[in-house]
């Protein structure tokens, strides 16, 4: 009886093992129509640049990388956490066409809405659909009413890899309204609840194994991950957040396990490739969940006939770069040496700009880094070229809320290394500040103003930034935990070139905002 029995154990465990399943969960988020390599800084990185290695991302090495992960996976799956569309000429330029034809081409099987995908309303989003070969998923949203997307956007799909049935669920921002331009016919609601209905709808169809590809951040996905059940992993974006098992400066572990459920996300703009192998029993509950991101560096070559693609799209860009969007009555200054030492009238034309932009929402204050301007503009004819080649970052605009005394910790940050010219110099518009760069590093603010007021330190101030700076670039470090932030906004460049064609012909000019003490 005792041989009998341990035989009995012997098969019972390898029957348990042989239900493993082993799922390989491929993902992006926040894509942003990155279709060539990109710098350290996210933006187009140069030929040349990319020739010795100094650059990231590209569909092109994004192709490779896919294709080598599926070769080594069993149960491949590829899915998109949103926001494929906005960010560079290629999307001003094609809208949603370049990026449903570079997602066809690397095989993804389903996506989710991100709020940019409303940018250009529902009318964009819909051609994008028609033109793609995989589900577009959106959970927690009525689009009854809206009849371009009513018929075509799925709350979620099934799949399926080797025999097994795979749950894709779809989540989007709950402000999507307030965010882009959904039109007034979609309702947008609360996450948790949409996916609950939703897990609830696939287990009733014998789906045990479930993935939420959710474009709300990784603040919005803790929280479902804890206050819904049946939920195995979420797919993440909307934060950018980048998380990761051996960098420190990860904002977590990859996966971020919360309950049973397993949380990841790839940072943004192609520069990662997510990678998340997740066991499975045969009751549908995950054993194990392992992975990390893989960055997209020199190391990975680029498919040349995606190279060659991208390189083809680029060409009509030229007459985008040629175009004129205003005209200067003067040259405006954004020399280096000035922008970095005090009031500079290209300094005052991007911050009034930003300002202008959401001076509607309440916001009072803007702020930039000086080193964040990168060229003059001449008299005469103003080009999309010219204003990209001033704000060449790509830099997203930020709202957040901001106390007095934040504010004013900022500022001196900002003076801090005055006598070194450093990029963090702040250029401002809704205020005016006084400074002594003969002080003590963080005493040197001797008078600050908003709107003709002096600055109360207790009071909150509404501020909008570049999401650079809103992220501690330039050493603002206190401005990560500001209250209410949203890094996501439309590229400064076009708020700019938006700004000085309602000006044109645009005046430039410096009016005593910033002065040092006793000039």
């Amino acid at each position: 009886m005792r041989v009998i029995a341990l035989t009995l154990s012997g098969l019972l465990t390898a029957t348990a093992a042989q239900a493993d399943y082993t799922l390989n969960i491929l993902h992006t988020n926040d894509f942003h129509a990155r279709f060539e390599p990109i710098s350290k800084y996210n933006s187009t990185c140069a030929p040349e640049d990319n020739d010795v290695g100094e650059c990231f991302g590209g569909s092109a090495r994004l192709a490779t990388a896919i294709e080598e992960a599926r070769a080594d996976s069993p149960n491949p799956v590829l899915v998109d956490g949103g926001d494929q569309f906005q960010g560079t000429l290629f999307y001003n330029y094609y809208k949603g066409k370049l990026a449903a034809e570079m997602m066809n081409r690397l095989g993804y099987d389903a996506m989710t809405v991100g709020n940019h995908e409303f940018d250009d309303g529902p009318e964009v989003l819909r051609g994008f659909m028609d033109a793609v070969e995989f589900p577009v998923l959106m959970s927690n949203a009525d689009t009854s009413r809206e009849p371009l997307l009513a018929d075509v956007i799925r709350k979620s799909t099934v799949i399926e890899r080797d025999g097994e049935k795979i749950g894709l669920i779809g989540l989007t921002p709950q402000d999507t309204d307030e965010l882009a331009s959904p039109g007034p016919n979609i309702i947008f609601t609360p996450p948790a609840d949409a996916v609950q209905h939703e897990v609830d709808k696939l287990t009733e169809q014998g789906v045990d194994k479930i993935i939420v590809l959710s474009h709300s951040g990784y603040g919005v996905d803790q929280h479902v991950a804890e206050t819904t059940t049946g939920v195995d992993v979420i797919v993440g974006g909307h934060s950018n957040t980048y998380l990761s098992n051996n960098d420190p400066d990860a904002a977590g572990p990859y996966p971020t396990m919360v309950g049973d459920t397993a949380i990841v996300q790839a940072y943004a703009y192609g520069k990662f490739l997510g990678r998340l192998d997740v066991v499975f029993n045969d009751a549908g509950e995950v054993t194990s969940a392992t992975g990390n991101p893989l960055i997209m560096d020199a190391a990975v070559a680029e498919d040349a006939e995606i190279v060659s693609r991208i390189q083809e799209a680029a060409k009509p860009l030229d007459e985008i770069r040629n175009k004129v969007v205003a005209e200067a009555a003067d040259a405006i200054s954004g020399d280096r040496d000035a922008c970095r030492a005090g009031e500079c009238a290209m300094g005052n034309a991007v911050t009034d700009a930003m300002l202008a932009r959401v001076a509607d929402q309440g916001v009072e204050i803007a702020l930039m880094n000086g080193g964040g301007v990168r060229a003059s503009i001449d008299a005469g004819p103003v080009t999309m070229g010219e204003v990209l080649t001033v704000l060449p970052f790509q830099n997203t605009l930020s709202t957040f809320r901001i106390d007095g005394a934040t504010l004013k910790e900022a500022l001196e940050n900002g003076v801090s290394q005055f006598s070194e010219g450093a990029g963090r110099f702040p250029q401002v518009a809704g205020l005016t500040f006084v400074f002594d760069p003969s002080a003590e590093v963080g005493s040197r603010i001797t008078e600050v103003t908003v709107g003709g007021e002096p600055l109360d330190p207790e009071r909150d101030y509404l501020a909008v930034s570049n999401d650079y700076l809103r992220n501690g670039g330039d050493g603002y470090s206190m401005l990560r935990d500001a209250a209410d932030a949203y890094d996501f906004g439309p590229d400064v460049a076009d708020v700019l070139a938006e700004y000085l064609a309602q000006n044109s012909p645009v005046s430039p000019m410096t009016d005593g905002r910033i002065r040092q003490a006793g000039q």
